[in-house]
């Protein structure tokens, strides 16, 4: 039977654990980065006085894992931590983050399905699908502005723990580039404003006349980048592995499983999901899954405090355990959507 809709978070996510304890020095750095933003009368630099204030939205954005994503990013150097922060604050701003690129604004961009969110690997990290053949060869500011997008509503369907997404690109039946330039300003936007959000890139079906433009592309991929690349991935009826050697080596207790056959669309991924782009059906399903999840965990941070720095491990466990306690009759036995 068909499907149009995203699925649903996985109710646990695997593996995952809370945030560890920082080293002595590691600390010290998160808490100079945490005092710099987190002074009351903190105001971006360089922007008109009026609108220098932090939002609420930019500090629920600051979040501790944030901070630590930066200042991983800047090798622990808290200036250079700052400045980037400070940074992407301000692209933010400019590039419509938080008030133009709403989902009436990028629908337009979507209506072909050259991108949509469907299913989590066994690292419970949402997927993007792209599809290469239905992005423009030339450079798009809208499309640009819709892969990030959908980058940011990723976010939303992560579940405790998760801080990654993962990327399945699929050239079947596609022999001609996207455009270079799109391909370029989408990574160095990525790249610069959101480190260590990307989990792994699955690219598939890559034909040999497309390998000289990876390999124009490659050099302006940072390492991190770089080695979350996997090209022309195992697929067969276990679900989806990086290498043969993987895919050959697995068994029900074994790691090695990129995603469950349960978890990946039929078309071009061989997966138990057949799953058809229905526009009207998927996009309103996926706008309402998201706004919903995102209001809710905004909730939970302003019930803890609502200020730079908080938790989103437990943010996000707060609004786990209101999903499961909404799940529960009033006889303690779980609903059928309780996945349970």
């Amino acid at each position: 039977m068909s499907i149009h809709v995203p699925l649903p978070l996985p109710t646990r996510s695997h593996g995952t654990a809370p945030p560890s304890a920082l080293s002595e020095k590691n600390q010290t750095s998160y808490d100079c980065v945490l005092k710099h933003f987190a002074v009351v009368d903190y105001t971006l630099p360089n922007v008109n006085q009026e609108k220098a204030a932090l939002t609420e939205d930019e500090k629920f954005w600051l979040s501790y894992e944030c901070l630590l994503r930066y200042l991983r990013a800047t090798n622990w150097n808290t200036d250079m931590a700052i400045k980037r922060l400070e940074d992407t604050l301000k692209w933010r701003r400019e590039f419509g983050i938080y008030d133009k690129i709403t989902p009436e604004y990028i629908e337009p961009e979507a209506k072909d399905g050259k991108g949509f969110i469907f299913g989590y690997d066994t690292h419970s990290r949402p997927a993007i699908y792209i599809n290469p053949s239905k992005l423009s060869t030339e450079e798009s500011h809208r499309t640009i502005q819709f892969i990030i997008w959908m980058l940011e509503h990723a976010f939303d369907l992560m579940g405790p723990g998760v801080e990654t997404l993962a990327l399945l690109v699929d050239y079947a039946d596609n022999t001609r580039n996207p455009s270079f330039g799109l391909c370029r300003t989408a990574l160095n936007i990525i790249q610069t404003h959101y480190p260590e959000r990307l989990g792994l890139a699955l690219i598939a079906h890559l034909p040999w006349i497309l390998n000289a433009f990876i390999t124009v592309l490659t050099p302006f991929m940072d390492p991190y980048t770089r080695q979350k690349l996997v090209f022309n991935p195992v697929i067969n009826e276990n679900g989806l592995f990086r290498t043969v050697a993987d895919a050959e080596a697995w068994d029900v207790d074994s790691t090695s499983r990129v995603f469950e056959p349960d978890q990946l669309i039929q078309e071009g991924w061989n997966g138990l999901q057949q799953f058809t782009y229905s526009h009207c059906v998927y996009w309103e399903a996926l706008v309402k899954l998201c706004e919903e999840r995102h209001s809710r965990m905004f909730v939970a941070w302003h019930r803890m405090g609502g200020k730079v720095g908080i938790k989103e491990w437990d943010v996000k466990v707060a609004v786990r355990d209101e999903t499961i306690d909404a799940h529960v009759d009033e006889h303690g036995a779980w609903t059928e959507n309780g996945h349970f």
